[in-house]
């Protein structure tokens, strides 16, 4: 009962989570605050393809804003039976959620990738991944970052906002996954009452 009462308040939670996914992934083209590298083009290929921005945080924004427009009573009478509305918008509540896991679940697959690799950085060998060897070992190893002698820093950035874009997808394939619950909780259960009640009549 719990569930299908919240299942209308999880859209509304994704809104905030796509909105700093957004701002944290914008983040990354900004070493340290500062614009220096962004005008010289010295990013990480995730970065130039705005995975990030693009599902966990604008696509997932665009789902919310439908969920939370089905939610509206402006739906209410698109189908002769109110039923029957009740149906379809639960229906299209859980395709578009389950979206929102894809997008989600692979925001957080790629986030985790680039963690693994690690930073493009500036070493004594040129711009380059110099961490892509190490399988994600060079995250407990500290004396190595200094390796990365441009961007200053670059290691610790990179590891604070992939951590944090990867927490937030995370969090937006939690809340999609209990949004899919719900809804089918809330269709199975009133197409069963809708039966039943058929049944004794």
């Amino acid at each position: 009962m719990a569930l299908e009462t919240c299942g209308s308040c999880l859209s509304c939670l994704l809104v905030p989570l796509a909105l700093w996914s957004i701002v944290v992934n914008i983040l990354l083209y900004f070493p340290n605050g500062k614009a220096l590298h962004a005008a010289s083009y010295q990013h990480s290929s995730h970065e130039w393809y705005f995975e990030g921005i693009s599902f966990s945080g604008v696509m997932i924004l665009l789902l919310a804003v439908i969920l939370i427009t089905l939610e509206c009573s402006v739906f209410h009478r698109c189908c002769q039976s109110e039923s029957c509305n009740k149906t379809y918008r639960s229906f299209i509540s859980i395709v578009l959620a389950l979206l929102g896991i894809a997008f989600s679940g692979y925001s957080c697959i790629i986030f985790t990738l680039y963690l693994i690799k690690g930073p493009f950085c500036n070493s004594s060998s040129g711009w380059n991944y110099i961490f892509k060897d190490t399988a994600g070992g060079y995250l407990t190893d500290y004396p190595a970052w200094s390796k990365c002698t441009e961007p200053p820093n670059i290691v610790e950035w990179n590891i604070i906002l992939l951590s944090i874009l990867i927490a937030l997808s995370g969090l937006q394939l939690i809340i999609c996954s209990l949004k899919v619950a719900a809804e089918l909780k809330r269709t199975l259960c009133g197409t069963y009452s809708v039966f039943v009640q058929a049944g004794i009549l």
